[in-house]
């Protein structure tokens, strides 16, 4: 009777590991740094697609505003002046669409500075 055994090489698995412990807290953490306050005004929409979703801001004020997807998860805040854009993550290949869009604490900006 043989012994067949696969052998997995150990910079593969320690690939994996990082990997699904770096998309475990994506998974499971609540907003994104967000602090959601109330609905975006509705001279803010957006347009989304597989892969964008761009928030347009025909406000005469600039606004800060987060995007919630159907999963729960929220989009970092962006600031947006007057006539603005800011583009979020789009839905993806596993229909995660967005739900609505969130006015946020603009102190909580992403790392472009938008």
């Amino acid at each position: 009777m043989a012994n067949h055994t696969t052998r997995i090489s150990r910079p593969f698995v320690l690939a994996t590991v990082t990997v699904a412990g770096l998309l475990v807290p994506l998974a499971t953490s609540p907003a994104a740094g967000a602090t959601t306050v109330s609905p975006a005004p509705a001279c803010v929409e957006y347009f989304q697609s597989w892969r964008y979703t761009d928030v347009h801001n025909d406000c005469g004020d600039t606004v800060s505003v987060t995007v919630e997807y159907k999963d729960g998860q929220w989009a970092p805040c962006r600031v947006i002046g007057p006539g603005g854009w800011a583009t979020f993550s789009g839905y993806g290949t596993g229909g995660n669409y967005v739900t609505g869009l969130r006015t946020c604490d603009p102190a909580v900006v992403t790392a472009d500075g938008s």
